[in-house]
Order: C-alpha cells, then structure tokens, then sequence
C-alpha cells in the first residue's frame, strides 16, 4: 500500500479509542502516564497512612488491655505467685518501642504525603 492509501484508511476510520490512543501526542500520553502514576501513588499512601493509624490505636489498646489483671471476670483478681512481672514489663516496653516506632513513621508518611500532594 502506497503512502497516500494508508493516510485514506486511518483518516477513513471512526475516531475509535484504538485509533485516537495511537494519534495521541507526546503531551498527551505524559499526562496520562502522570495522572495515573499519582493518582496510584497517592492511594497507596492514603492506604499506608490508614493502616498505620489503625496499627497505633490497636498496640494502645493492647496496652492498655493489659491493666486488666483479671483472670476471668470482674471479680476475680489474679494471684501474685502466677504473675509473671518480667514477661509483663517485657511486653509492655515492647509495644511502647512498637507503637513510638509507628508514630515515627505516620508523622513522617503524613508530612510526605502533605508535601507530595496537598494535604489530606
């Protein structure tokens, strides 16, 4: 096929999407290929931000839950001789370096993500 028939068949062609999408600029398809990127790149870290807010609150609560030193119900108090202080002090120091470790990175996934997009 000469040169002048294939100009006649594209130009002969609905405006499909497969034809539009191979006419596109160079302009055009950076900003599609920018759009998508950053619509991507802001979801996830909305995402990661959620999940870490979620992952702060349930390690307080643990925390917190660990006050309760009451075996089975209300009533009931748990013995000094089954209380095992170092496990306790393990654990509780643990899910505070967790949860001061979470914080850390929420503060700065936060300012990244206000720097990077606007604000949430």
């Amino acid at each position: 096929m000469d040169e002048e028939k294939k100009v006649n068949v594209v130009e002969n062609m609905e405006s499909g999407a497969f034809v539009s999408s191979l006419k596109r600029n160079n302009k055009q398809i950076r900003d599609d290929r920018a759009a998508a990127i950053a619509e991507d790149t802001e979801l996830v870290y909305k995402r990661q931000i959620e999940d870490l807010e979620l992952s702060i609150k349930k390690m307080k609560r643990e925390q917190e839950n660990m006050l309760d030193l009451s075996p089975t119900n209300a009533q009931s108090l748990i013995l000094a001789s089954d209380f095992d202080s170092t496990t306790y002090v393990d654990k509780d120091i643990d899910l505070g370096v967790k949860i001061r470790n979470a914080e850390i990175k929420l503060e700065i996934a936060t300012k990244r993500f206000e720097y990077l997009f606007g604000g949430r």
